[in-house]
């Protein structure tokens, strides 16, 4: 067994270590059965993304694993930007939290965005060259992910 500072402080009754050595087995499981292949990156972040319909309303459901992590009640907003046009999103829900993974140190954020039926077929990676998330005081700047063959 490899001896380790962290390890020793948590057999001594440290919350904060303790923390450290526990296994985040539900975060770990969400970010494991990610289906879909990357939509977007980032320098730190990778989103997946897809577009559904929940009750009449169409909505671009993203994930965002990695670095960005927030703990919001004034919701976010998606600029999506082609060569010929930019749409500005706003989250279905204004009460986001991020899930945080102490095993991969990830966190793993849900987004829902409300998007008009008439927007949805430019939504494609074929017509997007980039998309920023904004929440709070983060701007993440996502480029289309290429296609690995």
């Amino acid at each position: 067994m490899k001896f380790s500072i962290t390890r020793l402080r948590a057999a001594f009754g440290d919350i904060r270590a303790m923390e450290k050595l526990h296994v985040d087995t539900h975060t770990e499981g969400i970010i494991n059965d990610i289906e879909n292949e990357p939509f977007a990156i980032s320098a730190s972040n990778v989103m997946y993304a897809d577009l559904g319909e929940l009750a009449g309303y169409h909505l671009l459901n993203t994930v965002i694993v990695g670095s960005f992590h927030i703990k919001t009640i004034k919701g976010v907003q998606l600029k999506v930007k082609g060569s010929d046009f930019e749409l500005n999103l706003n989250s279905d829900m204004v009460e986001i939290e991020s899930d945080f993974s102490n095993v991969s140190n990830r966190s793993i954020t849900r987004i829902d965005f409300e998007i008009e039926k008439e927007d949805l077929s430019k939504i494609s990676k074929s017509k997007i060259i980039s998309l920023e998330l904004i929440a709070k005081k983060q701007h993440i700047v996502f480029s289309i992910a290429e296609k690995n063959n």
